[in-house]
C-alpha cells in the first residue's frame, strides 16, 4: 500500500508549528523536483500562507488541515 501524500503533508505543517524560538518558519514543496509552492507559518496570527509558485498566487489558512488539502491539489495538479 502507497503511503499518504496528505500525511505527509500534514505532518510538514505541524513541524512548522513547533519552532520554539517563535520565528516565522516556510518550507517548499516541489513535485518531481519543480519547486511548486512555498508555505510559511505565522506563529503570532497562527495562519499558513500558500504561495503557488507558477502564478503567484497567495492564500491563507487559519486551518491545517484546508492548508494541507490545497498543497495536496497543487501537487497533484495533473495539468503539468
Amino acid at each position: 500500500m502507497k503511503s499518504s501524500q496528505l500525511v505527509a503533508i500534514i505532518k510538514r505543517l505541524e513541524a512548522m508549528q513547533e519552532s520554539e524560538d517563535g520565528s516565522v518558519q516556510s518550507r517548499r514543496f516541489e513535485k518531481d523536483g519543480v519547486e511548486k509552492g512555498e508555505v510559511t507559518f505565522d506563529p503570532a496570527t497562527e495562519t499558513y500562507s500558500l504561495e503557488e509558485i507558477a502564478t503567484h498566487q497567495k492564500f491563507e489558512f487559519d486551518d491545517i488541515d484546508l492548508a494541507a488539502i490545497e498543497i495536496y491539489d497543487l501537487l497533484d495538479d495533473s495539468e503539468d
